[in-house]
This record gives C-alpha cells, structure tokens and sequence, in this order.
C-alpha cells in the first residue's frame, strides 16, 4: 500500500479545459495515462502528460516500479486568475480573465488497487 503524489502549479490554462481529460485517466496504469496524454491534441493534455511523466522519472529515482502503479486521482484546482482588459467603443472596455490551474495527480501501487475492488 503506498500512495505517491505530484503536483503542478500555476498552469495557464483554464481549469475548465483540463478537467474532461484528467477524468478519463482515473483508474489507468501509469504506463497508459501517459500513452493517453501523449496522444491526445488537447493542451491539458500536454501538462498532465509532463507531470505524470515527472512522476515516472521520481519513482525511477526512487527505485519504485512504475509498471505497479495506476492513477488514483487527478485534481484539478483553480489556480489565481490574471486581469486584464480589451478596449472598446466610445472608451470602454471588456474584461479577459487569464485563469490558471493548479494539478495535483494521485498514484497508488497494486495492492492499493486490489483493495478498493
């Protein structure tokens, strides 16, 4: 039973755009999650795929197999939000809102993954 977490902070992309992609990852192995982030055309896709593999070079490091793990979970947090404004009409303007994310993604080995079933 070992739990193992990385995180990434001040992404800019919108927690909205992440979110539908680091759904579909829960449950997969490691070795899938990062076959998925590779191959998707999503931009969240691109972030969650150098975090997960961050996370392969850590458990290398570390001396862990990275074969026995599977994504427990993926967080996808709202992170700070830039300001800035788009000019107008007669001296107006309209905001844009610049939103960043914050990951935060859970891997848990096999024995985890048998006891939950």
């Amino acid at each position: 039973m070992m739990k193992v977490s990385a995180s990434a902070r001040f992404i800019r992309i919108s927690p909205s755009k992440v979110r539908p992609f680091a759904r579909r990852l829960s449950g997969l192995s490691l070795e899938q999650a990062m076959t998925a982030a590779r191959f998707s055309p999503q931009k969240g896709a691109f972030y969650i795929g150098k975090l997960l593999k961050s996370m392969a070079a850590n458990l290398a490091a570390g001396k862990l197999n990275g074969e026995d793990f599977f994504v427990s979970k993926v967080a996808v947090e709202k992170g700070p939000v830039l300001k800035r404004f788009w000019p107008r009409s007669r001296g107006m303007v309209s905001p844009v809102l610049k939103r960043m994310s914050h990951l935060k993604i859970v891997l848990v080995d096999k024995a985890e993954k048998k006891g939950k079933e």
